[in-house]
């Protein structure tokens, strides 16, 4: 099991024994709350959550953003394996590849972030988070809980960035609205 981080927390993504990562996965994973039935029982509700990474330059400029509408960078390094519109299921219900030798050199922050398409709240969701993963050998090698309920529609979850010596994660989970990565645009530029 990797770190478990708290909002603000970051993580070097260096491997042990000084080896660099390669590939990573970004996993999101949501339940929908049951809520009552017409006659008192608990019923399922479907949610549709949308994970997307943008790629952001040394300058802070969007360059490419990959989401449920385009499932792959423009390089052809990030891929969406695609979406899920109900959260149902264990596991990671999105996930999002990068490979981190493959990304255009001019990148150097990736922010994954998470919007309610349909404009549902997060107070309808439970066990919401995110964990990044050795892609290689399947390692998970840090989590946040996303699980916040309250009245808004998404979060900017966290964020890669590259430096000299190699890439760093950063809890963020700042709270916003919208839904799609384009309404949370205003709430990424404060976190580059």
């Amino acid at each position: 099991m990797g770190v478990s981080l708290s909002k603000g927390q970051s993580v070097s993504l260096v491997k042990g024994g000084g080896g660099t990562l390669t590939k990573v996965r970004m996993g999101l994973g949501w339940d929908a709350m049951k809520k009552k039935g017409l006659f008192g029982g608990l019923k399922t509700q479907s949610i549709d959550l949308d994970a997307s990474c943008l790629l952001f330059d040394s300058a802070n400029a969007l360059v490419d953003q990959v989401w449920f509408r385009q499932l792959r960078s423009t390089d052809g390094a990030v891929q969406h394996t695609g979406d899920n519109t109900t959260g149902a299921g264990e596991g990671d219900d999105e996930s999002i590849i990068v490979d981190l030798v493959g990304l255009s050199l001019n990148v150097r922050t990736l922010v994954f972030v998470v919007n309610s398409f349909t404009g549902q709240s997060f107070a309808q969701i439970e066990n919401a988070y995110c964990r990044l993963v050795d892609e290689t050998n399947g390692a998970e090698l840090a989590r946040f809980d996303l699980s916040g309920s309250g009245p808004h529609t998404a979060q900017v979850m966290a964020k890669l960035t590259r430096d000299q010596q190699g890439w760093t994660m950063t809890a963020i989970g700042t709270q916003a609205s919208g839904r799609t990565f384009r309404d949370l645009l205003p709430a990424v530029a404060t976190h580059l």
